[in-house]
């Protein structure tokens, strides 16, 4: 029987040639290829039986792991000791109970240092002009005749702007007699005059002077 099987084979191997010549005229090359490959697997399939696969092996079921139920532990009795409790450590009868107070934090912080202020300079010493020194030799004040005659008297104070040179430079009316020649005469006389000069320290410099001028009928 296999002989004939063979003998089939190789006859159906030079048909199949012979319809590949006549393919390739016909255009059916594509075809006979793909019914040539099954055939030649088939003749194969015969010469060698395919052994059927092992069945699979089950696995056994997971044991069903039991916990084991904890167990009380064994109380065992140990006598009873009195406890000793040091004398430092029991509390006076007299003392408070109670949480001690807590004691004041204190600011480790540094102070701020409290601000330097610079102390100003002292202010040189001013020192007004004068009339009253005795090298000045300044005449009195001249009084109008018809004042006299007429019993004018009174107190005129002019305001006298003195330089540094101790010479009076300008001259006006502070207060008023009350009469006008009198006024006149105070201004001059002040304008005649010469002066101690002011000073700021130890420096003459140009200052206002207020001279008080008597008029007073003898």
């Amino acid at each position: 029987m296999r002989l004939g099987l063979r003998g089939a084979v190789v006859g159906a191997a030079i048909a199949l040639h012979l319809l590949g010549l006549w393919a390739l005229q016909a255009g059916l090359l594509q075809r006979v290829v793909t019914w040539v490959v099954p055939v030649m697997a088939v003749s194969e399939a015969v010469d060698v039986p395919v052994p059927p696969p092992p069945p699979a092996k089950r696995l056994p079921p997971p044991a069903a792991t039991v916990s084991p139920r904890p167990t009380a532990p064994l109380a065992t009795s140990a006598p009873e000791l009195p406890l000793a409790v040091p004398a430092a450590s029991v509390p006076a009868e007299s003392a408070p109970i109670g949480l001690p107070a807590p004691s004041p934090v204190q600011n480790s912080a540094p102070a701020a240092a409290a601000p330097v202020t610079a102390t100003p300079a002292p202010s040189p010493k001013i020192a007004l002009p004068s009339t009253q020194a005795d090298y000045l030799n300044n005449p009195r004040p001249a009084y109008p005749a018809l004042s006299r005659r007429l019993g004018e008297q009174g107190r005129a104070v002019v305001r006298v702007l003195i330089g540094a040179d101790g010479l009076p430079q300008k001259a006006e009316l502070h207060s008023s007699s009350g009469f006008e020649r009198l006024d006149r005469a105070a201004l001059d006389t002040v304008m005649r005059w010469r002066y101690v000069p002011g000073k700021r320290g130890d420096v003459p410099e140009a200052m206002w002077f207020n001279v008080p001028l008597n008029f007073v009928l003898e």
